[in-house]
């Protein structure tokens, strides 16, 4: 390992978040090779130095970890709760992962990528990777994230076209925010009560999906995140996790803005193609199309390998 600051080392051996490890620095409470220390511009090696942190003992190195979890609602996004609801961790230690590991031994201690609100439900990425989980937070990353929303009432159309430009949402105090980004929405299915969309954003404000709706009057019913920049949450059952595959984390270290595109599915403006039904919930997702949908023999061909002379389908990263 190469020479680090002590609050980074003590975050990525999952002692404790970044900011709190620099508290535990200013309160003496960290001795490298023997000695306080109390700046926090001091770094050190874990592989040749001895870092021993007031009831943690000496720490050793841990290997970095990433993995994606299906959050079930009502579970709280952090690592403990004082008002004593299940929280993630615990979803965490309930189950084993599905699918292959990344390394041996016990699970190093891991934190969430953000936040999913308490009622809400879906993909979550947690890791120990304190660097990779700033840079997915920061807003100048532009990461997507997208939201299958089922909401009160049928959306008009000048609704959809307020959220694709952005929309101002009210704070708890009464005052106004400043405008969000432009989002991309549309709609999954209608009824006469409600309707399903489908919205991706690219900030994280608090509570923002929610905030958003009923920015232009509808209610949030249920809220479920089905993608994470390039990682997606299928085939992830309720509740069930898995670590991420060498290309998804790749994929995430290497994102930029201009990466954004990477991670659209296509998005027709309407389709009247059937909806079904997922196992885990009422979601809608795309049937097949039926035969009389299929395109005719004057219709542009689709795109093919050259080499399976197969027809090629949009680059997703999956799980393996």
């Amino acid at each position: 390992m190469a020479i680090e600051r002590l609050q980074k080392i003590l975050a990525q051996a999952g002692v404790a978040s970044r900011r709190a490890a620099e508290q535990f620095i200013l309160d003496g409470r960290v001795k490298v090779n023997g000695s306080v220390v109390r700046e926090l511009g001091s770094k050190a090696n874990l592989d040749t130095d001895r870092i021993e942190v007031q009831g943690h003992g000496t720490l050793k190195g841990q290997p970095l970890v990433y993995i994606a979890m299906h959050k079930p609602a009502n579970v709280v996004t952090t690592v403990d709760d004082p008002e004593g609801r299940m929280t993630v961790m615990s979803v965490l230690g309930m189950s084993r992962a599905i699918g292959p590991r990344q390394h041996e031994g016990d699970l190093p201690r891991v934190y969430p990528v953000g936040r999913l609100d308490y009622d809400a439900e879906g993909l979550l990425l947690l890791t120990n990777d304190g660097d990779l989980a700033n840079a997915m937070l920061h807003p100048k990353t532009h990461v997507p994230k997208t939201y299958v929303v089922k909401i009160k009432g049928k959306p008009e159309a000048r609704a959809l076209e307020r959220l694709k430009r952005g929309v101002h949402l009210r704070e708890e105090d009464g005052s106004v925010s400043r405008v969000t980004s432009p989002a991309e929405v549309r709609i999954l299915k209608e009824s006469p009560a409600n309707a399903w969309l489908e919205l991706v954003i690219i900030e994280g404000r608090h509570h923002q999906v929610k905030r958003m709706l009923e920015a232009v009057g509808h209610r949030v019913l249920r809220l479920i995140r089905t993608d994470f920049g390039s990682i997606t949450l299928e085939p992830l059952p309720t509740g069930g996790w898995r670590f991420l595959t060498n290309a998804e984390i790749a994929a995430l270290k290497s994102w930029n803005p201009g990466s954004a595109h990477k991670a659209k599915r296509p998005r027709p403006a309407r389709s009247d193609k059937p909806l079904s039904a997922k196992p885990h919930g009422d979601k809608p997702v795309r049937g097949k199309p039926s035969r009389a949908e299929k395109p005719s023999r004057g219709s542009k061909p689709a795109r093919t390998d050259r080499r399976t002379g197969s027809v090629a389908g949009p680059k997703r990263l999956r799980a393996r």
